[in-house]
């Protein structure tokens, strides 16, 4: 049994999607290959099917694996709910909060947890592929480190840094990394890759061996910018900040990205959709006149988040929206704005209180109680669906004696507004269907264009895949991870 570890130079340098990458690649090749991230901090999560969560990275590694995702690929992950604390999560399971005031000192003990999953998954593959997060080149968050050396020496691991030459500096990035951390982490690793290359390679052979010569690692390729990762869902808000959209389509869907926003990958299959042009509306933009649809996606803090909306004026802009007669749909934490009220009288994703919603469903909900994690299947507008429910709280009111879904042919789940214009759910995944996308869209005036967003995923994972087969000396990979 092997392992192969993938750190970086920094954050957001490309090792999710490389990590995914080397995954598909090596099961190609006929391997069985299982993804791991010792620790994670993500509000982009997925439900598994041992009824946990997990960060959506390690989803979409585990798809790319050709296996279902499970909680021993994430034993830790951290949601940020507030600016300086964190809801705690391991095994899949909601432990606790972290601050800033106990972070150092309570990650420590969490390496048991890390260890025993890596172990299990260990038991079950050829080859766990890993991944870092954010930089061993940290060196001020070494101390109680689970994420990348400390983890790295625990389990044993070689690693291999990713270095991002799209941002600049690659070249520091790397060297400099070898230069501030222990000698003894620096042993672990056995090489780095260049990632989202753009242009001819060749001009940056000399860069590439001057890397080489001044840190002592070996190269193992140099990575083309990938097209195909606007095809995946992300995990990380950060490239909320970078998506454009187009000006050309018809339909105009808006979406608000309020500051705890959580599963934005809800509104990635509307990206197949040619009529429809996607906005994602920042802080200081007024959502479109335009618009056909807005959506409210999930949130990680709900009251707060809702006060944020009123204090961007969005909730001014959304009623009018409605007004003029345009459509609504809230997802998880985004239906439970659109009601009267929200409460948290017991602090769970913040400061204990309450807020008022948007009004335009007449219901109201109380966050109480465990958290609903669950893989769902449902009918919703005629049409059939699978999803999942990751949520704290128990929505009621007249409006949800019109549900929005049917959860195995029986359970409601969400509501409608009177006038058919609102409507909430908690299912996430929702437009993953390509029979409920169509059914929407074509009350929005549209339809849909038939495109399978689970096969794009696949064929967006098998194109990463071939070209890290042409970039990346793959053999050595795994003769480093099998030594």
């Amino acid at each position: 049994m092997g392992a192969i570890m993938l750190q970086g130079t920094g954050s957001d340098v490309g090792k999710s999607v490389l990590v995914a990458g080397l995954c598909r690649a090596l099961l190609r090749r006929g391997y069985r290959v299982r993804p791991f991230k010792p620790q994670n901090m993500s509000n982009n999560a997925a439900v598994t099917s041992d009824g946990g969560e997990i960060g959506r990275a390690q989803a979409l590694q585990a798809i790319a694996c050709g296996i279902a995702p499970h909680t021993d690929m994430n034993p830790v992950l951290l949601k940020p709910q507030a600016d300086r604390t964190s809801q705690l999560i391991v095994h899949g399971q909601v432990r606790g909060t972290l601050g800033s005031g106990n972070f150092r000192s309570a990650r420590g003990p969490l390496l048991g947890a890390v260890l025993e999953s890596y172990e299990r998954l260990r038991g079950q593959c050829d080859i766990v592929v890993v991944e870092g997060a954010g930089s061993p080149a940290e060196i001020n968050l070494r101390g109680g480190d689970i994420a990348n050396m400390g983890f790295a020496r625990a389990a044993d691991v070689p690693v291999i840094l990713v270095g991002d030459i799209d941002r600049g500096g690659v070249i520091a990035a790397v060297v400099g990394t070898r230069a501030v951390i222990d000698p003894d982490d620096a042993a672990m690793i056995r090489g780095f890759l260049i990632n989202k290359f753009r242009g001819d390679p060749a001009l940056f052979e000399d860069g590439y061996a001057q890397i080489e010569a001044l840190s002592g690692w070996r190269g193992f390729g140099v990575v083309p910018w990938l097209n195909a990762v606007a095809r995946l869902p992300s995990e990380d808000a950060v490239v909320l900040e970078r998506r454009g959209f187009s000006t050309a389509a018809p339909l105009v869907v808006a979406c608000p990205v309020l500051p705890r926003i959580s599963n934005f990958d809800d509104l990635d299959p509307l990206k197949l959709e040619p009529g429809i042009d996607l906005r994602m509306i920042g802080p200081g933009q007024a959502i479109p006149g335009d618009t056909t649809l807005v959506i409210l996606p999930g949130s990680k803090a709900t009251v707060a988040d809702m006060r944020a909306m009123v204090a961007q004026g969005w909730d001014i802009d959304i009623r009018a929206h409605h007004r003029r007669g345009g459509m609504v749909l809230g997802l998880c934490g985004g239906y439970q704005m659109l009601g009267r009220m929200i409460a948290d009288p017991d602090g769970l994703e913040g400061p204990a209180g309450s807020v008022a919603g948007l009004g335009l469903l007449d219901m109201e909900t109380r966050l109480s109680g465990a958290k609903t994690l669950e893989q769902v299947r449902g009918r919703a507008l005629d049409a059939d669906f699978t999803g999942y429910e990751m949520h704290m709280g128990v929505t009621h009111g007249p409006d949800c004696a019109r549900p929005f879904a049917l959860i195995d042919g029986a359970r409601p789940d969400g509501a409608i507004s009177r006038d058919g214009r609102v409507m909430g759910s908690y299912v996430h995944g929702l437009l993953a269907s390509t029979a409920l996308r169509d059914a929407l869209l074509r009350r929005l005036g549209g339809a849909s264009a038939g495109h399978d967003y689970d096969q794009s995923v696949e064929d967006a994972l098998d194109e990463v895949a071939t070209l890290l087969e042409s970039h990346v000396d793959i053999d050595a990979m795994v003769a480093l991870a099998m030594a």
